[in-house]
């Protein structure tokens, strides 16, 4: 006997829920590959979105966070925050699976990146500039969304648009 799938439907609720989870989201869970060994490694990044609503973060050429996108450009985001109360397990939170693309600094949309950076992370004007700096943008290849104890999704990149 098959056992019933913990998955539910796909609605718009669950994409307005993982939508709001990005938007809202100024820091984020990072899960990249260790160049050389493939070993799993998390850290966690400052978050913001670029103009089209894609998540995006700025990250210095010295992390090790950095090379390892270089040399696998697939990684994980984890987004949502618990709340005040509660068990932190029963709060929404998304996972997305995810395409890390770095954003040339000549690159014609830098100078609008960099606007609305500052917008949400007034802080980083202290090293934004820098030369070992530079933006990333996440593409959403899809995502699983736990919206609380029983409400599990998978996400399309079109539901995340």
């Amino acid at each position: 006997m098959d056992e019933p799938s913990p998955i539910r439907p796909t609605d718009d609720e669950a994409r307005a829920l993982a939508r709001g989870l990005i938007a809202g989201a100024r820091f984020a869970a990072l899960a990249v590959l260790t160049p050389g060994s493939g070993a799993p490694a998390v850290t966690r990044i400052a978050l913001g979105l670029d103009a089209a609503g894609l998540p995006l973060t700025l990250i210095s050429t010295l992390s090790a966070h950095t090379k390892a996108l270089h040399a696998t450009p697939r990684a994980g985001l984890l987004v949502g925050e618990p709340g005040p109360k509660g068990d932190p397990l029963t709060h929404p939170r998304l996972s997305l699976d995810t395409l890390a693309s770095f954003v040339d600094r000549a690159a014609p949309d830098h100078a609008a990146l960099r606007t609305l950076w500052l917008a949400s992370h007034p802080k980083s004007k202290l090293y934004i500039d820098f030369a070992d700096f530079s933006f990333v943008r996440f593409t959403p290849l899809g995502a699983a969304l736990n919206g609380g104890f029983g409400r599990a999704f998978v996400l399309t990149p079109q539901d995340l648009a």
